[in-house]
């Protein structure tokens, strides 16, 4: 009798080395959150919306003419420049107090001309790489860049689109 009881608690003994105790467990606790941003919306300014190179004269060499962000504009050798320039304005409308990051969708923009003819604008820059949205959730930014003008490049007007984006950082 005393081998079965001897027995019978070192079975016991090596069974409860294989089920914890809720004496040796314990648990806690985090709390999960996540914030759901409104939208953002970029809209170029309707006062204010086209990046205009001005009037350029072409004398066979081609070059560049730069338009920055305050509306200067730089006009390489070998062409003339002349007429007004302007730059857009986006109005970036968001979460009130939150930092938005600015980027170009394409690094170049093709504008088309007249029977084909082309030509590249880039460099792009803008008056911010990142804004802070005010109290009501606005801010905005103007955009400049570079056209290139090649040698002999056709006369007429150019046109093309210019694609900005905004995120929140």
């Amino acid at each position: 009798m005393t081998t079965i009881l001897r027995n019978a608690a070192i079975g016991v003994a090596f069974a409860s080395l294989g089920v914890a105790s809720s004496a040796s467990a314990a648990t806690d606790q985090a709390t999960v959150n996540a914030e759901i941003l409104e939208a953002l919306t970029v809209t170029v300014n309707a006062a204010a919306n086209s990046l205009d190179f001005g009037a350029i004269a072409e004398s066979g060499s081609g070059g560049t003419v730069t338009v920055a962000v305050n509306n200067t504009q730089t006009c390489s050798a070998g062409l003339v420049c002349d007429g007004l320039t302007a730059v857009p304005t986006f109005d970036v409308q968001g979460v009130a107090n939150k930092i938005v990051n600015i980027s170009f969708v394409n690094a170049t923009e093709t504008l088309a001309g007249p029977g084909g003819a082309t030509m590249q604008v880039g460099s792009f820059t803008s008056s911010a790489n990142q804004l802070t949205l005010d109290a009501l959730g606005q801010n905005n930014f103007q955009v400049g860049g570079t056209l290139t003008v090649a040698a002999a490049q056709t006369a007429g007007v150019y046109t093309g689109n210019l694609t900005v984006a905004v995120v929140y950082n």
